[in-house]
């Protein structure tokens, strides 16, 4: 009990020194704020609690986060820089030893070597037998012996003959070639199955056979294949130039027989040192760093003269072909990079101490430190002067608002700041005015709107009139006897009655068809037996749903500038069908017919209809507008009702006729396409009816 009021006792005193001390920061913070003379208190206290949040607080841990991230990123900068330099390194060795592969491949595949290999021509000498031909061998002749009787009778045979002399002069050109044209060649050797050898720059030391040597006979194991020895080592050939082994690279290939397989020879040629340490010697990396070459087994095929490691032990490369570790050596800690080649098989290795990246870290990180410091700094000085001039304004901003939002669009008084708050002022003031013109201007357009809907009540009166007028001439004909003058009247009154279609701009197929067909009569009357025609739609596809007045034009063009401009009766054929979700309506004539000039410049215009019927216009060409115009104005509506897939192909032969096709999508229901204002047509609807049942 004693422990539990010691710490009451403890607590109420935290809270009390607690409380003083809060006391205390808001009397110093109000007095500082009144001399500051900030009126909009709260937004000043987010506005700087936001600074401290995202300012210094982040600060701290971003001192932390850079330390982290900086070093792994120069870690990964590195090692990318790195392997992409042994990679580059990777490609010119490659490229070197290709270059070798393919040496090898010309050199067995010249016809004379090809005789070479089968032992019937002369030689630079024998290894195990007496007799060198050229001067250039430093085998003397009496030190060649024990070579099979039959292949001396043969070389002794030949040795007195020009041409053999000849042949092995070419030979020894060809090979001279290939070291003209590439100086980082030390030596070319070509030995067959005998022990024969040429070669222009390299000699064997000894009587010992070189098919014995261990670079021949890794050659023969390798049947056919390209392969790199690396730096040789105690074998019996050696050059005029004498170049030390740890001079030279050596590179094999075997010759063998196409038909049975066997080893007819080999080639060997010596690469200069220097070729690989081109590729190589000009990279550094950081100040001290370097790049090394090594073969399969770890040993240094190129290393610079001071290097950090003077041998690097194979088991640290690992299974992998590429890599990075990190060893003590000499004393330091040294960062090892390499990759290996697929085709020598060497080892491109990059080595330079763990410690120079180190301090490029802690240079970067102490400028970002200090760049992130300055930052905050400033922006705490900032906010001391901002808040004031962003509070201040947007507050007034909001009681505008409000004001509009109950009605009031008077625009008010805004400061004389140029910064985004008093653009944002400004654009306020411009919107309310914006909102009152488009009001008005809604009020307007309503007015007119209602006005327009009166003048189109007043102007269904016109053709119920001049139905009722065109009725009463077609009773007064047949009751006179005139049955073709009521025959065509008849036709006429159908004709206007299915144009307006009420107002609709979408009707059945079949008052498309009848429409056709009442423009027909009215046609027939003038041609008679010159025009005929044909109607044929399937019952399923009338109640279809089309565009009204897309056929008289195609048909129109069809009469005057189709059947009227041939000689004898034409037909005139109309078509509907099906294809897939779309409508084909089709207007085939065997009238005249039109030039292909024609009927490319007609498909160009119904390409790009509107601009074409605004030239039209401009132009006022009579007989253009009277052969095109009518079709553009088809090709226009569809496009626009339905898009670019839909409307008019034209086909003509001259002398044989025109088809016109009208692409148009299969519509079964006009629920969607039905305007809201065509519900107030009932009674129009009714009106017609009635006057078409007392007629």
């Amino acid at each position: 009990m004693i422990i539990m009021r010691n710490d009451d006792q403890q607590k109420r005193k935290r809270q009390s020194l607690n409380s003083e001390i809060w006391k205390r920061i808001h009397t110093g913070m109000g007095k500082k704020m009144q001399r500051l003379r900030l009126r909009n208190m709260p937004l000043r206290y987010q506005l700087m609690l936001l600074f401290l949040l995202f300012g210094i607080v982040p600060s701290l841990g971003l001192g932390l986060l850079v330390n982290w991230t900086v070093e792994r990123i120069i870690e990964r900068q590195v090692e990318d820089h790195t392997m992409q330099l042994i990679g580059k390194v990777n490609e010119a060795l490659d490229t070197k030893m290709e270059n070798l592969q393919n040496m090898t491949y010309l050199i067995g595949f010249n016809p004379d070597i090809g005789e070479f290999w089968q032992g019937r021509t002369l030689a630079d000498g024998h290894a195990g037998h007496a007799g060198c031909v050229d001067h250039t061998s430093a085998v003397k002749p009496e030190d060649q012996r024990g070579r099979a009787q039959n292949s001396a009778t043969f070389r002794n045979q030949t040795a007195s003959s020009v041409q053999a002399q000849d042949t092995l002069y070419g030979m020894k050109q060809f090979l001279q070639g290939f070291t003209t044209l590439y100086p980082e060649i030390a030596g070319i050797l070509i030995v067959n199955e005998n022990g024969d050898y040429i070669s222009n720059e390299m000699y064997a030391r000894s009587t010992r056979s070189l098919t014995e040597e261990d670079w021949y006979q890794q050659a023969a194991q390798h049947a056919g294949i390209f392969t790199v020895l690396g730096q040789p080592s105690h074998r019996n050939v050696t050059t005029h130039v004498r170049y030390k082994d740890s001079e030279i690279v050596s590179v094999v290939r075997s010759v063998t027989d196409s038909e049975t397989g066997r080893v007819l020879g080999v080639i060997m040629i010596d690469l200069k040192l220097r070729a690989v340490s081109q590729a190589a010697r000009d990279v550094t990396l950081g100040k001290t760093g370097y790049l090394m070459v090594t073969d399969a087994e770890g040993r240094s095929v190129y290393m610079p003269d001071m290097p950090l490691i003077e041998r690097i032990p194979p088991e640290w490369f690992g299974a992998g072909d590429s890599g990075m570790f990190t060893r003590q050596a000499g004393g330091r800690e040294l960062l090892f990079m390499f990759r290996a080649s697929e085709f020598t098989g060497w080892r491109t290795v990059g080595v330079f101490p763990a410690g120079e990246s180190t301090l490029e870290v802690r240079q970067i990180k102490f400028y970002v430190v200090c760049f992130v410091f300055i930052v905050c700094l400033f922006g705490l000085t900032a906010s001391l002067r901002l808040s004031r001039s962003i509070a201040q304004p947007i507050f007034r901003l909001m009681s505008y608002m409000r004001t509009a939002e109950t009605g009031d669009l008077t625009v008010r008084q805004w400061s004389d700041r140029w910064d985004e708050v008093g653009l944002l002022g400004r654009s306020f003031n411009r919107m309310l005015e914006q909102i009152r013109r488009l009001m008005s201007l809604s009020e307007l357009r309503e007015r007119q709107k209602r006005d327009a809907e009166l003048r189109s009540l007043q102007e269904h009166i016109k053709p119920h009139f001049l139905y009722n007028t065109l009725d009463t001439i077609h009773w007064m004909a047949r009751k006179n006897g005139a049955d073709d003058v009521s025959d065509m009247v008849g036709a006429l009154s159908k004709l206007f009655r299915l144009g307006l279609s009420k107002g609709d701009d979408f009707i059945p197929l079949r008052s498309e068809m009848e429409h056709i067909s009442s423009y027909m009569q009215i046609q027939r009357t003038r041609y008679r037996d010159r025009l005929r025609w044909e109607l044929i739609v399937s019952e399923e596809l009338e109640e279809l749903f089309v565009l009204k007045l897309i056929l008289q034009p195609v048909v129109e063009n069809a009469i005057y500038h189709g059947i009227k401009a041939r000689r004898g009766p034409g037909t005139i054929r109309v078509e509907a069908k099906a294809d897939g979700d779309k409508l084909l309506l089709t207007v085939r004539d065997d009238g005249a017919g039109m030039a292909a000039e024609r009927l490319r410049e007609l498909q160009n215009l119904l390409e790009m209809p509107l601009e074409a019927m605004e030239q039209q216009q401009k132009q006022s060409r009579a007989n253009v507008n009277s052969r095109s115009y009518g079709m553009l104005n088809v090709q226009a509506r569809i496009r626009l009702s339905f898009g670019e897939e839909y409307g008019i192909v034209l086909e003509s032969d001259e002398g044989t006729g025109t088809c016109v096709t009208i692409i148009h999508p299969l519509l079964r229901d006009m629920g969607q396409l039905r305007k809201p204002h065509e519900k107030g047509e009932d009674q129009d609807d009714k009106i017609n009816d009635y006057r078409d049942g007392t007629t």
